[in-house]
């Protein structure tokens, strides 16, 4: 018969291998930062983050490797990129900032995910005031998109109206925009 604490006949777990990671030079550093950029736009700062990641990974397995060699390299090869054009903070926020009002977020939502990418805050408020930034219209584009508030059927607008409070505030709107939210009649 099986047993089943019969630890002598189960097999080991087996751990799966991983490929050692590539040696770091400055050209692997920059095809790193070009195949990045092939696949998405970005600030400096989240460019040297994800070089690092990479710098960091090999260093763990390598202790004896000066990394500290490889974050000059790194700078030189971020330095090479904004010469060129590749990288540029003003052409990433306005890219970002546009998406995020189309999607209908909320100023303060924008601000934190472009503050986490390394943006400046005078420079997300530039690009916000460019943009003419409505916080009444990016609400209601959110109530919209979520069929809530004024676009839910009338009928369950009153029970409902603290969850959709809730929703939107959540979001990152203000009080007093969320209110003006809920009581908008839309035109049908």
């Amino acid at each position: 018969m099986f047993d089943l604490n019969d630890t002598e006949t189960s097999s080991p777990v087996r751990q799966p291998r991983r490929k050692p990671q590539k040696k770091i030079t400055p050209q692997r550093l920059k095809n790193i930062g070009l195949y990045y950029l092939k696949r998405f736009e970005s600030s400096v700062e989240n460019l040297r983050a994800v070089l690092r990641r990479r710098i960091d990974a090999y260093a763990r397995e390598n202790p004896e490797w000066n990394k500290q060699e490889a974050y000059d390299w790194a700078e030189t090869v971020l330095a090479e990129f904004e010469r060129l054009h590749y990288l540029d903070d003003q052409r990433f926020t306005e890219i970002k900032v546009r998406g995020y009002l189309n999607a209908g977020k909320p100023a303060r939502y924008i601000q934190n995910k472009l503050r986490a990418k390394g943006i400046s805050e005078t420079q997300i408020k530039s690009v916000l005031q460019e943009e003419e930034y409505n916080p009444l219209e990016m609400a209601l584009k959110l109530a919209k998109r979520k069929k809530i508030g004024p676009y839910r059927l009338a009928e369950n607008r009153r029970e409902f109206r603290k969850k959709d409070m809730g929703t939107l505030v959540r979001a990152g709107f203000d009080y007093e925009v969320v209110c003006e939210v809920l009581d908008y009649a839309p035109e049908e």
